[in-house]
């Protein structure tokens, strides 16, 4: 039994963090616990973050959603994966597909077996996306929902959304009971600490009311009013890995085909993200500022657009990295206000989600045991560093030496786990995950094979299956692939049969 339980949780900032923490706390805490979300119109949302990864689907399970609904309300389509072009060289092309590629066989994992093939067969050998259903689906433009491939034992499709994440924060509101979520517009001009501990005391708002609370989340972006304005909770910069500072946003007109992935192309001084939507598709160039003006980014993201643009393109300015705490005496930093991960791998909403499930097994008391919070940083700080090292790997395994940006990026220093990491499957082509970390090792498998980087051998106990053998296992594998991929509608015939949008 807690002597001194939490009964008055604040939350400020709505959008997707704030709504998102709203739902999944009133959800997990019951009714014994208030909260209190604060936000104001007038400041607003960044609500450029409109991809996703398939563990957005928990939520909805954990929720009851229902998947069509969320998606008819948030004008959304589905997404298999992430293509990647420009980025090794220009004119390659390759797919960070979700769920599995291939199947292990005995003690070691598919791609060993692949590599033998590949080895023996030389440019006659399937490349590694054909054992994976989601990137077959991708090539056909389209998708379907499917738990397994028929009888075998092939993992079916693996998921996640594209989403209009304005209209998507606006959803989860509705998941919130009013009797349980209040929500108030108005902005906070003043932070009041307890003199003995330090720990936040109330929030003045500019109407001159004092709210308290036993527990604060802040979900303010980055101004991170709480964590680092009353907090000083202190802030670590990884640009010298991450370089890129700034991006530019703008929505366009949608345009065919309605592709099932998000597209990532490599620009001269950075990177341009296109995103299909119901209604338009969401642009944007992520570029660092020593190699490019802003008046260059934003004529390069108008420039490449597949319709027109539907409004002014939008400048965000940001610095990667992320708080030195994300949990500060009895407050947690969720989304922005936590750290930043440019979007190039779809993870700023999970990162939100992650946060609230490590606050939600952590949850304290009033005192805010420090074991607690201390465990919390950790794990975040685990959850950050591995995200970062899957980024800097597009970046550092790049044969690109055109533009000054790019022969930057080649000269990258590589995180020490990430340096290890690289040169075990150069010398091996074995990848081990370490403990929860986000990516699996088909994400981490896909993009070191698609950025160029060789393995020099595989596991030996690949040699010990026949070469017939090998190629029938090979062969049927590709066949079911392909199979079950023709079963499946267009991805937009799909979205109209089962989750397009009213008007």
């Amino acid at each position: 039994m807690q002597a001194h339980p939490i009964q008055r949780v604040v939350i400020v900032g709505g959008g997707t963090a704030g709504w998102m923490t709203a739902a999944l706390l009133a959800k997990a805490l019951g009714p014994s616990v208030s909260i209190r979300l604060i936000e104001s119109d007038e400041i607003g949302i960044v609500g450029v973050g409109e991809a996703t990864i398939p563990q957005i689907r928990h939520i909805n399970q954990f929720l009851g959603i229902d998947e069509d609904a969320m998606l008819r309300a948030v004008r959304g389509t589905l997404k298999l994966g992430i293509e990647f072009t420009d980025w090794r060289r220009i004119g390659d092309s390759y797919l960070h597909a979700f769920g599995d590629i291939g199947l292990p066989l005995g003690l070691a994992p598919f791609q060993h077996y692949w590599l033998r093939d590949r080895q023996q067969r030389g440019n006659e050998a399937p490349d590694l996306w054909s054992y994976s259903i989601n990137a077959e689906a991708c090539r056909q433009m389209r998708f379907g929902r499917m738990e397994r491939v028929g009888s075998s034992p092939l993992t079916g499709v693996r998921y996640a959304y594209h989403l209009d994440a304005g209209l998507y924060g606006q959803y989860l509101r509705t998941m919130c009971d009013p009797r349980q979520v209040q929500r108030t517009e108005g902005k906070i001009v003043d932070v009041r600490l307890r003199a003995d501990d330090g720990f936040i005391d109330s929030l003045q708002l500019e109407s001159g009311e004092i709210v308290e609370g036993d527990f604060f989340i802040d979900c303010s972006g980055f101004r991170g009013l709480l964590i680092e304005g009353a907090l000083k909770s202190g802030y670590e910069n990884w640009q010298q890995w991450l370089p890129c500072d700034r991006a530019v946003a703008v929505a366009s007109e949608r345009v065919a085909p309605m592709r099932p992935y998000t597209q990532a192309s490599a620009r001269t001084a950075g990177w341009q993200w296109r995103i299909p939507l119901q209604h338009r598709n969401g642009n944007g160039h992520v570029y660092c500022s020593e190699y490019m003006s802003d008046d260059e980014a934003t004529a390069t993201l108008l420039e490449h657009l597949d319709g027109k643009p539907l409004a002014e393109p939008r400048m965000l300015r940001f610095t990667t990295g992320m708080r030195r705490k994300s949990w500060n005496r009895n407050c947690v930093a969720l989304g922005l206000a936590s750290g930043f991960m440019e979007p190039l791998e779809s993870t700023s909403i999970h990162m939100i989600q992650s946060g609230i499930s490590r606050l939600i097994s952590l949850f304290p008391d009033r005192h805010c045991d420090s074991a607690l919070s201390d465990e919390y940083n950790r794990l975040t700080r685990l959850e950050y560093e591995s995200v970062r090292d899957f980024l800097v790997l597009h970046y550092r395994a790049t044969e690109r030496e055109d533009t000054p940006f790019w022969r930057h990026c080649r000269a990258i220093g590589m995180p020490e786990h990430l340096a290890r990491r690289v040169e075990l499957f150069r010398r091996s082509g074995q990848i081990f995950r370490h403990g929860e970390e986000l990516f699996t090792e088909v994400g981490w498998l896909q993009v070191l094979i698609g950025q160029g980087i060789e393995p020099q051998r595989y596991h030996p106990v690949a040699d010990a299956l026949p070469a017939g053998e090998l190629d029938g296992f090979l062969g049927n594998m590709r066949t079911l692939i392909q199979r079950a991929v023709q079963t499946f509608p267009g991805h937009e015939a799909f979205v109209a049969a089962h989750c397009r949008a009213e008007g």
